[in-house]
């Protein structure tokens, strides 16, 4: 059997904004530490995402210590805490999850609206804002910050190889926004996994991801087409949905360092595909 690695870790600060690449990263129970915890929000609490904005794929994201840095274009960078503090008061919705917030202030707000020509507000979920995970898919109180449903993400090398060998234009793995990325499995060999470790930490594949419009945004330029969706939709798809990665939670703790070897602990047969 062919050994799995880890060959990509990334972590998203703010939610529809662009990722950063890591070497290493702490493996926390709400995520990759960082992961989602800032969200953009209408005047309204309503969050924001690539879906109805793909211009947000433009909003670059850095952690210099304890700060976050946006990069809008055409705009200088802004520099704001890492851990913002103040009351959490704020209430905001993903999908149908109203959460509390800390408002990070106005000047976050009038940098994010001018970048996107929209009113709108940068919020962070402290610790104990965080909501549960949906109880149809986890065993226990799973949390999640402002993700869309799952703390972690995990993508496979193979499984995207076979996608763009069917694509006329390849696409690179940012445009499914994962946070582990694997190489040496056979193309979605994943859909049969149930259970893994890697390092410290093990995790539990608990729900195919569902693809939206997001994946059709090219995450350089902010321009949407139309695929890789409409392949996918040809041999990827199930009960009107379309699948590529996995969502998990982790069970514990600990690093993760790309290179990592990818233990398989436990599979089903039920393949999406």
């Amino acid at each position: 059997m062919s050994t799995i690695t880890l060959s990509g870790l990334f972590v998203y600060p703010v939610k529809g904004a662009r990722g950063i690449a890591l070497d290493r990263a702490r493996a926390q129970s709400l995520g990759i530490e960082h992961d989602r915890r800032f969200m953009i929000v209408d005047p309204d609490g309503e969050f924001l995402t690539q879906r109805e904005h793909p211009e947000m794929a433009l909003l670059e994201t850095a952690i210099e210590g304890d700060t976050l840095v946006l990069r809008a274009k055409d705009h200088g960078p802004l520099r704001l805490p890492l851990r913002p503090e103040g009351p959490t008061d704020r209430r905001v919705r993903v999908w149908s999850d109203k959460c509390r917030a800390v408002f990070v202030g106005d000047e976050a707000a009038a940098y994010l609206s001018d970048a996107l020509g929209r009113r709108v507000e940068l919020v962070y979920m402290p610790d104990d804002a965080a909501r549960r995970v949906d109880g149809r898919y986890v065993n226990r109180k799973e949390r999640v910050a402002f993700a869309d449903g799952f703390p972690y993400l995990i993508t496979s090398e193979g499984s995207l190889a076979d996608l763009n060998a069917r694509l006329r234009e390849a696409v690179p793995m940012d445009r499914f926004r994962p946070n582990l990325v694997v190489r040496g499995a056979p193309p979605w060999a994943e859909d049969a996994w149930t259970s893994l470790s890697i390092g410290s930490v093990v995790f539990h594949l608990r729900k195919p991801c569902s693809r939206c419009s997001v994946v059709t945004v090219d995450q350089a330029t902010g321009v949407r087409g139309k695929d890789p969706l409409a392949t996918l939709a040809t041999f990827r798809a199930r009960a009107n949905r379309v699948y590529f990665g996995w969502n998990m939670v982790a069970e514990g703790e600990g690093e993760l360092r790309v290179g990592d070897a990818v233990t398989l602990l436990a599979r089903s047969y039920d393949d999406v595909g």
